[in-house]
């Protein structure tokens, strides 16, 4: 990125940045904010978390040294970073109910639509294209989590929220369900304040509502303990001791964003890419569990879901079944999936057959 100035016509910095935030505005953003890219504190915190090993197979945390924390090494000649938020959770999605209903699968809300990624870096493009026109060329990339970059970090240094105890980034007025976005820059922007303190007090909801306990403390998340590591970013078997733990949740995990007092604050979005498809809000363990690969690959065709591949799809529903109140259908699916060619597949399978046969046994000796 090479160094930019502005247009001698130019709006002053401080009118500029205005500017930038009506557009975010008016692309569809809940929030916009500026800061510089000192992120010192923020860069201890995560050696200390590498260092203990919190990131189980995620070695791409560690991959790229400290371009994650010194945006100008990540992107030569940046000097301030554009932050946004953009709420994802549709009106007409349940949530606590889905989680409540065993046979249902729990897929993370912000997956059961289209990818959000295209939609971000599309827009903040389009931000980048009304900022050059009024300042000529200038040095920027565009970031929507495909990056070695601290998101959470730069978001609470651009006044948008502070990091709660559950690690995640909580806006007062919005709670945390919404996706964020980064444009890097080369021009020397008024930053705004970092958000002032934390709100969440005494309160420990998101810690004791854990499912497998992965808030080790204030603001620390072992991420080989989060459901959302294990049903997404490992690769391999999912430990027995977190299988029954992790109830019907297929795909991600929003237990401690959902109990957070702030999230009854959460805003409807109004984007129809996020709205649900082929029923991921609502459907059963057993109609997914009967997908085909050719139906597992159209049916999430520009979805988050896609990343993880029908392997682990398979896997991470067995479990679901497993740990689904017994029935007939359930344990003729799991019976009918165990010549499936995988190791992995079938190790599951066997596992959830083992529970549902225990659960009918255990029907038989109370009836």
């Amino acid at each position: 990125m090479s160094s930019s100035s502005l247009h001698d016509d130019a709006p002053d910095p401080h009118a500029l940045a205005q500017r930038i935030k009506a557009w975010g505005s008016e692309l569809g953003f809940q929030q916009l904010g500026i800061t510089d890219i000192d992120l010192s504190e923020d860069e201890a915190r995560l050696e200390r978390w590498l260092a203990a090993g919190r990131h189980g197979e995620m070695g791409f945390m560690a991959k790229h040294g400290t371009k994650r924390t010194r945006p100008d090494e990540l992107v030569p000649g940046t000097v301030r970073v554009i932050s946004v938020r953009l709420d994802y959770l549709p009106a007409e999605v349940e949530t606590l109910t889905t989680l409540a209903s065993p046979q249902t699968a729990y897929v993370s809300r912000y997956a059961t639509g289209r990818d959000y990624h295209k939609l971000m870096r599309k827009r903040l493009a389009t931000l980048a294209k009304w900022i050059e026109a009024e300042t000529g060329p200038f040095g920027y990339r565009a970031f929507v989590d495909s990056a070695p970059v601290m998101e959470r970090a730069l978001a609470r240094k651009a006044g948008l929220g502070w990091v709660g105890k559950n690690a995640m980034l909580i806006n007062p007025r919005a709670g945390s369900l919404f996706f964020l976005g980064e444009l890097y820059t080369d021009l020397p922007l008024p930053a705004d304040e970092p958000f002032a303190g934390e709100h969440c007090g005494s309160c420990s909801a998101c810690r004791t509502a854990c499912p497998t306990g992965a808030i080790v403390e204030d603001r620390v998340v072992d991420a080989r303990a989060c459901i959302s590591y294990l049903t997404i970013e490992l690769f391999g078997a999912i430990p027995e001791h977190y299988r029954v733990a992790m109830g019907n949740r297929v795909f991600g995990c929003d237990d401690c964003q959902l109990v957070c007092p702030f999230t009854r604050f959460t805003t409807p979005t109004a984007e129809t890419d996020f709205s649900p498809r082929h029923d991921l809000d609502r459907a059963s363990l057993l109609s997914l569990f009967a997908w085909g690969e050719e139906e597992f690959l159209e049916k999430t065709a520009g979805s988050p879901i896609r990343r993880i591949g029908y392997e682990r799809w398979l896997r991470n529903l067995a479990v679901g079944l497993g740990n689904a109140p017994w029935s007939e259908a359930i344990e003729a699916a799991l019976r009918a999936r165990l010549p499936y060619p995988s190791d992995l597949v079938r190790e599951h399978v066997r596992w959830a057959l083992t529970r549902q046969r225990e659960k009918r046994q255990q029907l038989i000796a109370t009836s």
